[in-house]
């Protein structure tokens, strides 16, 4: 049918494509315009690491190297980390630690080891009172994340400058893009595990608040261990012989929409439904809302039906998860291996600003159950 017109101006009988949004509100996939930037400048105590998107900088995909975990060096008992005046205290009975009195920039490579360690038992510590670790500088932090392994680089979203390790999540007075992303969602939640289509999936994960609202914008994260031990035996046994194929397209297809600057080629990496952790032998659940495109093993019926399923376990599951308040200068290591994490946007917007860093340590390729099994694990 060709257009109606009124005078020269044509009226279009189609309607016009609604405002881009993001699939996640919490990532930003261009930079601030300049009026933007030069008045967040003044609303922030660590302007260093505002986001920047350098030209110039592409990751070819990362090739698969051998992994020496720090956690199975460490002294079970923790005598360099857990020292005299180290108060920890548990978040949940299974699940979370945390930790005053410890001061990371102080910690020495055995320490460092028993971090691992706690992390790999508790899945989630929280160290609070850490300004002297976020003073130190990015070129500091790298390198006290590289004991943990490889860093992994982002591909579209802002990094420090000259630090592409680095992945920034700053948001600050998008009251406007918040209520246009709630015009077209429900919830905000992404229940998923860091760029997990990486062939060796980050297992030591570090966030340090920059800046964060007096209440809300909390992280809840999973217990993926406890999620998989409540599945019945015969429905554990099909999932152990599942696998899925998690990419990266769908990240790299809204930073192009969106006119951002991308870095590396789409990832394609098949990993098993269930993996088994190295150091605890536990077995966990790893799928996600954000990364797998598809799932072999099932029909694509049936695996609709199991991937609803085993989302709506981890939705539902209040008493395997943990919510990290976040306190001013704190810094909270996580386990990518059993857990599945997602920021909540629930704080005032207009008026407070949220703004973190994010360095994410690759470790193995994942372990499937019947691999465990080989090896004994």
């Amino acid at each position: 049918m060709a257009p109606s017109r009124t005078g020269d101006s044509p009226i279009r009988d189609y309607p016009i494509p609604p405002p881009k949004v993001t699939y996640d509100i919490n990532v930003p996939y261009v930079p601030p315009s300049g009026e933007y930037e030069r008045r967040i400048q003044d609303r922030t105590e660590f302007p260093e690491y505002l986001p920047v998107w350098e030209e110039g900088t592409w990751f070819d995909e990362c090739p698969v190297s051998d992994y020496d975990d720090p956690a199975l060096r460490a002294d079970k008992t923790k005598p360099h980390l857990l020292t005299e005046g180290v108060e920890a205290r548990p978040i949940t009975p299974k699940m979370g630690t945390i930790l005053t009195g410890v001061k990371l920039e102080n910690l020495g490579p055995e320490a460092k080891d028993e971090l691992a360690l706690l992390t790999s038992e508790r899945k989630v510590v929280v160290l609070r009172e850490q300004s002297g670790f976020l003073h130190s500088g990015p070129a500091y932090q790298v390198e006290f994340m590289e004991h943990f392994g490889k860093l992994s680089h982002q591909p579209v979203t802002g990094a420090v400058k000259g630090f592409p390790q680095f992945h920034i999540i700053h948001r600050d007075g998008n009251g406007d893009e918040i209520a246009n992303f709630f015009k077209h969602k429900t919830t905000s939640t992404i229940w998923h595990h860091d760029v997990s289509y990486e062939r060796q999936p980050p297992g030591y994960i570090m966030l340090g608040i920059l800046a964060c609202p007096d209440v809300g914008g909390d992280t809840v994260v999973a217990d993926m261990a406890e999620a998989y031990n409540r599945l019945s035996p015969a429905f554990q046994g099909m999932v152990n012989q599942m696998q899925a194929v998690h990419t990266s397209e769908k990240l790299i297809a809204h930073a192009r929409a969106n006119k951002g600057l991308i870095r590396s080629d789409p990832i394609d990496t098949v990993h098993p439904v269930i993996r088994v952790h190295p150091v605890t032998g536990q077995r966990a659940i790893f799928t996600n809302m954000e990364w797998p495109k598809s799932y072999l093993g099932l029909k694509e019926e049936e695996a609709q039906v199991v991937i609803k399923y085993l989302m709506d376990h981890v939705r539902m599951g209040h008493d395997f998860q943990a919510r990290v308040h976040w306190e001013k200068h704190s810094v909270v290591m996580f386990d990518g291996r059993t857990t599945l994490h997602t920021a909540t946007v629930d704080y005032d917007h207009a008026e407070q600003a949220r703004h973190l860093f994010r360095l994410a340590a690759m470790t193995e390729v994942p372990i499937s159950v019947a691999e465990a099994e080989k090896r004994g694990l």
